[in-house]
């Protein structure tokens, strides 16, 4: 059953589901259109991470009476520009700005997940999982910029 205390994890994972949906999405268009082998399968892995992430948090919008959790991704125009910047770099095949481009989407999730953590919003519960997948997905920033890092960018 749902209740105050409730609506309020219930609204921090519905915003996080969104953002890892935009995720998901974006580093799906990602896998499809690079050319090189190791960021295609790169982005596959998170991409599928992301879904599975988002998953997680539908069961625990579910087990909190939260009804139908969010199930797409968000509207948000910076969101949209990233992906839309991606989209650019992939059709000129520019590994260093489509590895900075996919860098500014996980800075999008990463502060996604630093605002749920910092909010006192969630429950025990959720807390552990939400906490869990901010670690991940920390790391999955932190290895995309060490690979924009360590690439050239196009002249």
């Amino acid at each position: 059953m749902e209740t105050p205390d409730n609506q309020k994890t219930i609204s921090t994972l519905n915003h996080l589901i969104e953002a890892l949906m935009d995720g998901q999405k974006g580093y799906q268009q990602a896998a499809d259109e690079a050319r090189d082998a190791d960021l295609k399968t790169l982005f596959g892995e998170y991409s599928a991470q992301r879904a599975q992430f988002a998953g997680e948090l539908q069961n625990e919008v579910g087990q909190l009476g939260g009804g139908k959790p969010e199930s797409s991704g968000s509207v948000t125009s910076a969101v949209h520009r990233t992906w839309i910047n991606l989209k650019s770099a992939l059709t000129s095949q520019d590994r260093h700005g489509i590895l900075a481009e996919c860098e500014r989407g996980e800075d999008s999730a990463v502060k996604s997940y630093r605002e749920a953590l910092a909010n006192d919003s969630l429950n025990p519960a959720a807390l552990s999982v939400v906490q869990r997948q901010h670690d991940a997905v920390l790391a999955s920033h932190n290895a995309i910029k060490k690979l924009r890092d360590d690439s050239t960018p196009a002249n």
